[in-house]
């Protein structure tokens, strides 16, 4: 079990936390875990074409997922593109949309699987959540707290998500990638809390494992949590992660919520 690792103090003084921003795949749920083994194959296979792929090019790839995780899918699929063009060993360059077209159509025949074993219980909701998580979630609401979900999957497939794990009637809203649209869902949710909602600064706290939403919610002055998550185990810390949302700027980080009282008592709620 991971405990709260707090890595800068909050003011003693400050406005309560009203609303929280989750980041869904990685920090909620594993429903995709192992999605990076399906986009690696894919990038190397674009851009070698009827080459061979060599080691440079494998550890390219492998910097890119590494470094661009969180962001939307179709921004990842412009960097392929772009590589694609740059190596000039594959003379098929596809349009972004195409690839992304691709990458989700290999990537739900892993998810529908998982979905189904949900549906039918042979899987419980449970199996594919960060352990913690639904006690988290739980008590931030009986708190009074507003809760929001974001993602860079697209929209319509967070929702399916999101109802598969029992978790729809937790949020507020939920914003996934919009559909044929690149822009960022967890920025734009952001700025409707601060320019809709009216929440300023301390009254915000993101939760995520990756360094787009950290990042995000630093820039907004809001708390940052960062989800250092185990997507296979569910529990315990990612040093890979943990690193990666240090140098993001997460206010304290977390394996799992299973310390979920400890993180309530860090923010005074």
């Amino acid at each position: 079990m991971s405990t709260l690792e707090i890595l800068q103090s909050l003011p003693e003084i400050r406005m309560g936390i009203e609303a929280v921003l989750f980041d869904f795949d990685g920090t909620i749920s594993t429903l995709r875990q192992g999605w990076e083994t399906v986009m690696q194959p894919l990038m190397i296979e674009m851009i070698s074409g009827p080459h061979p792929p060599d080691d440079n090019l494998v550890r390219e790839v492998d910097e890119y997922i590494d470094e661009s995780t969180g962001i939307q899918t179709i921004f990842q699929m412009q960097w392929l593109a772009e590589a694609v063009k740059r190596y000039r060993r594959n003379p098929e360059v596809r349009d972004p949309w195409w690839y992304k077209a691709e990458y989700n159509r290999r990537l739900m025949n892993m998810i529908e699987n998982r979905i189904k074993a949900l549906v039918e219980g042979s899987s419980r909701p449970e199996d594919y959540m960060i352990c913690g998580v639904k006690d988290f979630l739980e008590a931030l609401c009986e708190r009074g707290i507003k809760l929001f979900v974001a993602s860079g999957t697209d929209h319509p497939d967070v929702v399916r998500e999101v109802k598969a794990l029992a978790l729809y009637h937790y949020f507020a809203e939920i914003a996934g990638a919009p559909l044929g649209r690149a822009s960022c869902s967890k920025e734009w949710v952001l700025r409707k809390l601060i320019d809709q909602h009216g929440f300023r600064g301390h009254q915000l706290l993101v939760v995520g494992d990756g360094k787009v939403e950290i990042g995000l919610g630093r820039e907004a002055g809001a708390v940052t949590l960062g989800a250092a998550t185990d997507e296979v185990g569910r529990r315990g810390v990612n040093e890979v992660k943990r690193r990666r949302l240090i140098k993001a700027g997460a206010h304290a980080i977390v394996g799992d919520f299973l310390c979920y009282e400890r993180i309530l008592e860090w923010l005074g709620i």
